[in-house]
């Protein structure tokens, strides 16, 4: 029997719905589309300071970056704009089928961990409290490798503490920029689109599962790894 890989499981967006954050944005600037603009950029430049070799903080990044996008579209953001912001991200609610796929993917016997960009929190985590904290043994900040994802010292942290070799595990994201940098290690990404991300063919190394949903995803991995 195929053994069973741990699921590493990315956390904004993948497990977090990050359409919750539309009102922020169409307070802020008249139109809820400028959060993808927001988020697109956040990512650029998280992966540009990690390739710089610059410190930084996911959180205060998030920050620096709608200050940015302030700028660009003409609005001087204050620390008010900036913090609500910040609180929508913490309280961030679960997609729909979250807590149903890793139900299913429990009872099957998966080992599931996460693993996310965002700092360690001094009070109740955005997955604390989404109510999804339980189902995962342990909760992987990127923070203590000084890098973002999908820098290799990211997914070798997992590896490391855990004690499982890189081939043994699965990368499960809504991102494929995450699950190219698991894949490239020798691990295995697991795709979910929730209808606005897919994957990079021809290019990059196609997820070795894709699904629309949770739920999707879950039935896939099971069937995969019986």
């Amino acid at each position: 029997m195929t053994t069973k890989p741990v699921l590493v499981f990315d956390v904004n967006e993948t497990l977090l719905d990050l359409e919750h954050l539309h009102p922020v944005f169409a307070d802020l600037f008249g139109d809820e589309r400028v959060m993808r603009d927001w988020f697109a950029q956040l990512i650029l430049y998280s992966q540009t300071l990690t390739l710089a070799g610059v410190p930084s903080n996911f959180a205060d990044l998030a920050r620096a970056v709608l200050r940015m996008v302030g700028t660009i579209r003409g609005r001087d953001l204050g620390e008010d704009d900036l913090d609500r912001l910040s609180a929508a991200i913490v309280r961030l609610p679960p997609h729909a089928d979250a807590a149903q796929a890793l139900t299913q993917l429990r009872e099957q016997g998966f080992r599931m961990v996460t693993l996310t960009n965002s700092p360690p929190s001094d009070g109740p985590s955005a997955l604390e409290r989404s109510g999804l904290a339980s189902f995962f043994e342990r909760s992987f900040s990127v923070q203590p490798t000084g890098c973002f994802k999908p820098a290799p010292q990211t997914y070798q942290l997992v590896s490391d503490a855990l004690q499982v070799p890189i081939a043994d595990l699965c990368l499960v994201a809504c991102h494929v920029w995450d699950t190219i940098g698991m894949q490239a290690l020798g691990g295995k990404g697991a795709l979910v689109t929730h209808g606005v991300n897919a994957p990079l063919p021809e290019v990059a190394p196609m997820p070795d599962l894709v699904a629309g949903t949770l739920t999707e995803l879950a039935s896939q991995i099971s069937d995969r790894w019986p």
